[in-house]
């Protein structure tokens, strides 16, 4: 499946978490102003490459997020480890926790979830 634009990405964002919506209704939760046209010009790519289906209600269309929010972030993270670390996801978030503020508490949590990991656990 294709990935996101930047603009396709916050319209599912807007899916993801509100669940089904009018064209009308994304447009006003868009993080910036968005004409019309240019919604529905999204929303058209999205249906095409299958992101995203739609039901008509009367005169309206309401559209609904297919693709669900962690397989798209799964298909996300390998192209950003593929980009970035020649595919390794380990060498990707090394190098998010070397660039990244890390508070103590999100360090210990990072450990405590590589421990698990590593002793077998599949915590997700």
């Amino acid at each position: 499946m294709a990935s996101f634009t930047t603009g396709e990405l916050e319209v599912m964002q807007i899916l993801w978490e509100e669940g089904e919506l009018k064209p009308a209704q994304i447009q006003e939760k868009y993080p910036r102003p968005i004409k019309n046209a240019a919604l529905r010009f999204q929303l058209k790519i999205l249906l095409e490459k299958g992101h995203v289906s739609r039901r008509k209600n009367g005169k309206a269309y309401y559209y609904t997020a297919a693709t669900p929010r962690k397989g798209a972030f799964k298909r996300m993270v390998q192209r950003m480890a593929d980009i970035y670390c020649q595919g390794s996801c380990a060498g990707l978030i090394a190098e998010l926790i070397k660039t990244q503020k890390l508070s103590d508490e999100e360090i210990q949590t990072l450990r405590e979830l590589a421990e698990t990991r590593q002793a077998g656990g599949t915590k997700s």
